[in-house]
Parts: structure tokens; C-alpha cells; sequence
């Protein structure tokens, strides 16, 4: 379910039918909808079966992560999309994301904040939703640099550090539709009608 402009959505539907609106089906999903801004949606696609890579939208070329900024409003990095933790295995596993890909993530969002400073406000007070967020769990956020080097932030405090392989858990894919059920039960959270496997 990507989060975009109106005119992303417009210009997507002008080159392919793969993309519509998305329309909530659990709390979490409603909450999302609910907070969005009069100038941006959720649009769901196809599925992956389906893709067309050239007409992928900005936020699925970027996904699990966002452009992390201290409270400084500083841009130094990506962090991960914490909802989706205990879905995507990519989460767990950062030392792994290629340099290249963060290179062209940090460009392209350095580009639009220029382009359009409501997306920069939107990403600042996003970084101080992840600080409240991991704040109240007691855990670390784990951020890529600039240069996919490995960085932690004490949430209370904003302090930025060098992170270490040991610092971020490891998380498995999941291996059935089970386990995905019970890991998406433990954490709080409603099994899309899909599943683990989109049909």
C-alpha cells in the first residue's frame, strides 16, 4: 500500500491500469488512510506477479525504508517502515542492502525535498514519529547512512552512533502461512485477506 501524491497517481494511471485506489481493511490500514494529507492516497497495485517495473511508484522503489531525519532535521539516512517488521525479512538484515541502491534513494529524496518542501516536513515529523515509537518500545533505531554504513539512534535522546551487525536482530522469512499468521497475531496485527501470498 504505497502513500502517494495525487499526481503520481494521476500520471501512473496514464501509462498502465496496474495501480488503484486502496481501500482500508483493518485499524492499522484505516489509521494510515485517515492521516493522509488532501494532496496524497493509498493506491494498492496487482501484486508482484504483475509488476511493471518502469511504472512503480516512488514509494515501492524505496520500500521497507524512508529518509531518516534527526531532530535537527538533519537528512542522514534511511530508516525502515517499522510496520511492516514483521513482514519483510529485509528489515533484519541491512548490512546486506547495496551501497548503490542508498546512494540513488538519498539523491532522489535530496531532489524532491528541493522540489517540494511539504515532502521534507512530511519525512522530518515522520523521523520524530519513529523517536516517540521506538522510544515507547525501548529499542534502537537502526538507520543506513548516507554511505550504507550501519547507524543506531537512542530514540529519548536523538544521539546518532556507529552501528554493529550485532545491534540489529535477525529476522527469517517466513517459512508458511502459519508462521506468518502467529508472527502477525503475536505482534498486534490483522493478517491481510491475501495472506503471506498474494493470490
Amino acid at each position: 500500500m504505497p502513500v502517494v501524491h495525487k499526481v503520481e497517481f494521476d500520471l501512473l494511471k496514464t501509462r498502465t491500469d496496474l495501480w488503484s485506489k486502496f481501500k482500508p481493511y483493518d485499524y492499522a490500514t484505516r489509521q494510515i488512510v485517515a492521516e493522509l494529507t488532501d494532496d496524497c492516497m493509498a493506491i494498492h497495485c496487482k501484486g508482484a506477479r504483475f509488476c511493471e517495473r518502469d511504472n512503480r511508484t516512488i514509494a515501492c522503489r524505496g520500500f521497507p525504508f524512508y529518509p531518516y531525519l534527526t531532530r535537527q532535521k538533519e537528512f542522514i539516512g534511511i530508516g525502515t517502515y517499522w510496520v511492516f517488521e514483521d513482514r519483510c525479512w529485509m528489515m533484519s538484515n541491512l548490512e546486506i542492502v547495496d551501497r548503490k541502491f542508498v546512494e540513488e534513494f538519498i539523491a532522489t529524496y535530496e531532489a524532491l525535498f528541493i522540489k517540494d518542501h511539504s515532502e521534507f516536513t512530511t519525512y522530518v515529523d515522520f523521523s520524530a514519529s519513529a523517536r516517540r515509537v521506538y522510544s515507547r518500545w525501548k529499542r534502537e533505531i537502526p538507520i543506513l547512512g548516507r554511505q550504507g554504513e550501519l547507524l543506531v539512534v537512542t530514540p529519548s535522546t536523538g544521539e546518532v552512533r556507529p552501528g554493529r551487525k550485532k545491534d540489529f536482530p535477525k529476522t527469517a522469512p517466513f517459512s508458511s502461512e502459519k508462521e506468518y499468521r502467529e508472527a502477525v497475531k503475536e505482534a498486534g496485527g490483522e493478517v491481510p485477506k491475501e495472506g503471506l501470498r498474494a493470490a
